[in-house]
């Protein structure tokens, strides 16, 4: 990577940086606003953003209508595809404007060109290597503890949502701006404990439209000890040959909190029919969360709360599958 690529703390001086890992990323993201105008125009935008909610009783799922997600929603993410294409994280093919911070000399900090936040960030690995979690995890909780104070960090996987599949890369937002960090507590009420001891709680919620799990924990190593059980048990269950279909928030307050969604599809029927029966939804970990993107203007407009159960329906998995995950994870 070439350090041009890298910005300097002296610059982010001018943005009124202070030492503090979040703080620095929200000066990363004034000097881009400000020095690069695609991010200018489209931050810019998102302050006209629809959005309109649907009451499940116990939570809310929310529409946001964003055009400028368009590239990620209709992304071909098939092997020929991707082969064909130059890849759009690795550092020589971004665009002349766009640069990041450095993360652990592994990870570069990079304003998400394309938001659905006011702030959002894409934070791709260095080195170009295939979206796999198993052998990144870590790296997940590392950064997500790093910007604990203001951000989550979530992952989609390479058949559930990354529209780079062939590029190792996390996302960032604003913690609390994904409906389930917020909603978790009162849903945990109604969850069924699948271990609870003095270093770490794992639990399996099945009241929210999108079976998942929470692993709830303020030690890293068993966070990863329960995560990999989980993934396993997820892996044996869909038979996956590489990696499961899932995906993930990791947000940090007192304890690490964990949401893991298993997948049985990326994509809705819908998305690939034609005519007014298409809809072009690409559920991934922010659409799990509870905040569905909607980049076409006729879907937002027609889309109501059957279609909204009916999407999950067909891409979390099924109440059968999810108590099989839970019987492997236990023995």
């Amino acid at each position: 990577m070439h350090s041009s690529k890298i910005i300097s703390d002296l610059t982010l001086n001018n943005f009124k940086y202070r030492n503090s890992e979040s703080k620095k990323v929200d000066s990363l993201l004034k000097e881009q606003i400000s020095s690069w105008a695609l991010a200018k125009k489209n931050y810019q935008d998102l302050k006209n953003i629809k959005k309109k909610e649907f009451d499940f009783d116990t939570f809310k799922i929310t529409l946001q209508f964003n055009p400028g997600r368009i590239i990620s929603s209709a992304a071909k993410v098939d092997e020929k595809s991707i082969k064909e294409r130059p890849c759009f994280l690795c550092s020589i093919n971004l665009p002349n404007e766009q640069k990041g911070l450095l993360c652990n000399d592994k990870y570069l900090f990079l304003v998400n060109p394309f938001p659905i936040f006011e702030k959002h960030f894409t934070i791709p690995q260095i080195e170009h290597k295939p979206q796999e979690i198993l052998p990144n995890f870590s790296d997940m909780l590392y950064i997500a503890k790093k910007i604990g104070d203001n951000y989550s960090v979530f992952y989609n996987g390479p058949k559930c949502g990354a529209s780079a599949p062939d590029h190792m890369h996390f996302q960032a937002s604003p913690k609390n701006e994904i409906p389930v960090e917020k909603e978790i507590n009162y849903l945990l009420d109604s969850s069924e404990i699948i271990i609870k001891n003095d270093l770490v709680s794992v639990y399996a919620i099945s009241n929210y439209l999108r079976n998942f799990f929470l692993i709830e924990s303020d030690n890293n190593i068993a966070v990863q000890h329960e995560f990999v059980k989980l993934y396993t048990a997820i892996q044996e269950q869909t038979r996956a040959d590489y990696e499961p279909i899932l995906n993930i928030i990791v947000s940090f307050d007192e304890v690490c909190r964990v949401f893991i969604f298993p997948r049985k599809a990326h994509r809705p029927k819908e998305y690939f029919l034609e005519g007014s029966k298409k809809i072009l939804v690409s559920p991934a970990a922010v659409d799990f969360g509870g905040l569905l993107i909607t980049p076409r203007k006729e879907d937002f407009d027609k889309i109501n709360r059957q279609d909204i159960i009916n999407i999950f329906a067909q891409t979390a998995v099924d109440k059968k599958s999810f108590q099989e995950i839970i019987s492997k994870y236990k023995d």
